[in-house]
This record gives C-alpha cells, structure tokens and sequence, in this order.
C-alpha cells in the first residue's frame, strides 16, 4: 500500500527520533503534500535555517510531492468539522485529504489521527 507522509513522520526521520527507522522504510515513493513540505521547511526556519540548507537537507530524498489543487484544497478543509476537536491543523488536513484520495496509509507520529482514522476514512499508522 502506498504511504503518504505527515510533516511529524519526515522530521522523526530527519531528526532521528523514535519511529525513524519506519520512516526510513517508506521513504521511496513516499508521496507527501507540498503543504506538508511547507511545515517541514518552516519548522527548521524557525530554528534559524537558512533557505539554502533547508533545500539541501530535503534534496534527493525518494518523495513525490504532491501539490495540492481544488479538490483536495476542498476535501481538506471538508474535514475541519470533523477534526476541529482534535486540534489538526490544516497541513494535517492535507496530509489526510490526499491519503483518502490516493487509497493510502498516512504515516504520523500524531497521535490525535488515530481515532480520526475511521471517521474519515482514512488508514493512519502510527510510527511511536
């Protein structure tokens, strides 16, 4: 089955932390929202990233990054009713929309999304 990845699963990965190593595994053709990729990109921004390294920390990395277009923009933010409670946020949202779409497991270390799983018909795994 085809994995589609939340921004918590790459950084684990990235950063090295607990459930890396089932990141690791599902990397290669991996599919991942660019908005995901944002959040990704912001998180080591925050921290004082230059663009730059940023750019070539995520280079080469096996992902296919899917931008998003109306229906899934739409799909997503259908689901804010159904999540609000859980406190997802809107990149998680993507994260999701595009899984229900593609007939994928998420892959997440939010622990929130399992619960929410069946309710929106979506497969998540947990990585810790």
């Amino acid at each position: 089955m085809a994995i589609v990845l939340d921004a918590s699963a790459l950084l684990t990965a990235l950063r090295g932390e607990p459930g890396a190593e089932r990141v690791q595994a599902s990397l290669d053709g991996a599919v991942m929202s660019t908005v995901n990729l944002a959040e990704v990109a912001g998180h080591y921004a925050r921290a004082g990233a230059r663009r730059e390294d940023i750019a070539d920390l995520l280079a080469g990395l096996p992902i296919i990054f899917a931008e998003p277009d109306e229906a899934l923009a739409i799909d997503a933010g259908v689901m804010r009713r159904l999540t609000d409670r859980a406190g997802l946020s809107l990149g998680d949202r993507f994260c999701l929309a595009l899984a229900k779409r593609s007939g994928a497991r998420a892959l997440t270390a939010d622990r929130a999304w399992k619960a929410l799983g069946a309710i929106l018909g979506v497969e998540v795994e947990l990585i810790r």
